[in-house]
């Protein structure tokens, strides 16, 4: 067994006794008995009560333990799937140890390990679903939040830690007591200069099979050459789409000369290509080698960069994900952005903040886009007013991809398990106008929206960083 030990400053909430007597199903039952046989050494210092948490490399249990002094501690139990990579469980670890316990950053309390089995325990926090409450949260609410998941981003980013996957379900929120915890560094990678030693690792080599960077579906894919010697580039495109599908398609060559330069095309001996920056991929194209390019992350969260596969992808990814939860606060839908794969989440994103933006902001950092059709750039406070239910249909213009994007934001729950539940909520789930304006919601600041704008910049470089947020005007008094 393998014990750390670390300074969690108050993260401990009790949890409720109707909690520690809550019923669980047979399924879990069993789920928890297979643990105390994986670790046996779990049975000797907590008493599982409830799974309470389930992701793609981990389940998440409630354990109660018997301190020292004769209180009882609630304690989240985090079981890795043995299929994870030590060094990725070291990293994950090492992030909670370093910057884990303050500026709300979750901290870990103990490991338990036996051969391949791994238990992180962290301080247990009650919290509620951003999904349950987003049509009762007040803008004052909305607005605290965003400012204590910037200090949390301002705090990692500090230790050169890239959380990669910033998302509701990953920064928890006692509405009650007012705290948050930033949790789950299982796919943190390192800046240049990152202080975490483990995330010095290429931990994206460690796996010799071949990873998908573009959408849940292998998609088709293309590689240009230059004839400078420059890394290869490629070109990536959806399958024709039906014809009453709003949704633009959108293909993306990559081209590795600066924007002024006219890309030069180079095959190999005997062949031609023409359909780069067209709407089509020829079968040379098709059989052109994969590009690699970091693409961790839940659907719907991704910045632009990791969507065109920029291979140079920094801490301003979790400043993008950042702004998708604004958005999502401020128009009263969650999640907002739901695609079936990469091309269509860029493409949704174009719906919201145009379609040359969005290929301006890619020539930037190297990346051609062509989209079939020109989407205008959608004005946020409109957009996010109209959503929220608070403007007439009369009262703005929205594109038909933008109300595609609202419609499909409105679906069912998603069936992948890394993806977040959906919520409609129509203008009487948030009740009167009048009870609206109580919340605030009836004299939004301009800087709310000001500050989404900048956090969702198409271009990275230019992205506001969670230190520069903290200073934006809208926190003037915090």
């Amino acid at each position: 067994m393998e014990l750390t030990d670390t300074n969690t400053e108050g993260c401990l909430i009790k949890s409720d006794r109707a909690a520690r007597k809550r019923k669980v199903s047979r399924d879990v039952e069993l789920e928890i008995e297979l643990l105390y046989k994986a670790i046996p050494q779990l049975h000797k210092v907590f008493h599982i009560i409830d799974k309470i948490g389930e992701g793609t490399f981990s389940s998440v249990y409630l354990g109660e333990a018997q301190m020292h002094d004769g209180r009882r501690e609630m304690f989240a139990l985090k079981y890795l799937i043995p299929t994870s990579h030590p060094t990725r469980i070291a990293a994950e670890l090492q992030c909670l140890t370093v910057a884990g316990g303050r500026e709300n950053v979750m901290g870990v309390t103990y490991c338990f390990r036996k051969e391949d089995r791994v238990v992180i325990v962290m301080p247990y926090m009650e919290h509620q679903p951003i999904v349950d409450v987003i049509g009762l949260l007040s803008f004052e609410e909305v607005r605290l939040y965003i400012y204590h998941l910037l200090k949390a981003l301002k705090h990692i980013h500090q230790f050169g830690i890239i959380h990669r996957d910033i998302k509701p379900n990953n920064f928890l929120y006692n509405r009650k007591s007012k705290t948050y915890a930033l949790v789950d560094f299982g796919l943190a990678q390192g800046t240049a200069d990152t202080r975490i030693e483990l995330l010095k690792v290429d931990l994206a080599g460690l796996r010799n099979v071949p990873r998908p960077v573009f959408g849940e579906r292998n998609l088709n894919n293309c590689t240009v050459q230059s004839t400078n010697k420059q890394p290869a580039a490629r070109k990536e495109q959806v399958k024709p789409r039906k014809t009453d599908d709003p949704a633009p398609r959108v293909s993306l060559p990559v081209r590795t000369q600066s924007s002024s330069q006219k890309p030069v095309k180079v095959v190999q001996q005997g062949l031609t290509c023409s359909c780069y920056l067209t709407d089509r991929v020829c079968n040379i194209c098709m059989a052109r080698k994969q590009q690699v390019a970091p693409r961790a992350g839940t659907p719907g969260f991704r910045a632009p960069e990791i969507l065109t596969k920029c291979p140079n992808q920094g801490t301003a990814i979790d400043l993008w994900s950042a702004g998708v939860i604004l958005l999502s606060l401020l128009s009263g839908r969650y999640p907002f952005f739901k695609a079936s794969d990469d091309l269509v989440a860029l493409a949704q994103i174009m719906t919201v903040r145009g379609s040359r933006e969005t290929i301006r902001a890619a020539k930037t950092f190297g990346k051609a886009l062509v989209c079939s059709q020109e989407l205008p750039r959608q004005d946020l406070r409109t957009l996010c007013e109209t959503l929220r239910g608070r403007r007439s249909s009369g009262d703005h213009r929205v594109t038909p991809a933008a109300e595609t994007t609202c419609s499909e934001v409105r679906s069912e729950t998603p069936t992948h398990p890394d993806r977040e539940p959906s919520t409609r909520l129509s203008t009487p789930a948030w009740g009167s106008e009048e009870g609206e304006d109580e919340l605030g919601w009836d004299a939004v600041p301009d800087e709310a929206y000001d500050l989404l704008d900048q956090l969702l910049d198409l271009n990275p470089s230019s992205r506001i960083t969670a230190a520069a947020a903290l200073q934006h005007p809208l926190f003037y008094d915090l």
